[in-house]
């Protein structure tokens, strides 16, 4: 495995990779409808089906982030990650920080999510500033991604589409 980490990704790991960003995507989108349930529950009122549904939906989505986060933290202790493409070391530290500050949203969202769902308000107000910085997020990592693509012309973006050989 050495070999394919000077190269790129696996499968799993590019799998892992979007299948986790379909699922925040689906949060962003539809994360409101939690939000909904909960002042409904609070409030003794009923909640529309629809609410409900993508209320149960944004719950699991969310456990399936935290687990698959976690699958993927795993394989990177396991197998690393592919060296950095011709970029500057000043670059090289940016991605690794926006990197690290994923999983930890990645991470922290989620369980901030349960701890509201299931122990206290205050820690929905948390959850709920995950959102923006989310969408901060991940537009400088699409900007990082298109800038190593079509600027620097390195490869770093056909790497998180096709595995390693």
């Amino acid at each position: 495995m050495a070999s394919n980490r000077a190269l790129g990704y696996s499968t799993t790991q590019i799998s892992l990779h979007w299948i986790i960003a379909a699922l925040v995507l689906f949060q962003l989108l539809f994360g409101e409808s939690m939000t909904r349930v909960i002042r409904a529950q609070a409030r003794g009122t009923i909640v529309s089906s629809a609410d409900g549904s993508m209320g149960t939906a944004h719950y699991w989505a969310g456990i399936a982030v935290l687990l698959l986060v976690l699958l993927r933290l795993a394989l990177r202790v396991a197998f690393g990650t592919p060296r950095p493409a011709g970029a500057s070391a000043l670059l090289v530290r940016l991605a690794g920080a926006a990197h690290w500050l994923f999983y930890a949203l990645l991470l922290l969202v989620p369980l901030t999510g349960l701890l509201a769902y299931y122990f206290s308000d205050p820690f929905g107000d948390i959850h709920e500033l995950g959102k923006p910085a989310f969408i901060i997020l991940i537009g400088l990592h699409a900007a990082g991604a298109l800038y190593h693509h079509f600027l620097l012309k390195n490869g770093t973006l056909r790497r998180m589409l096709v595995p390693a050989r």
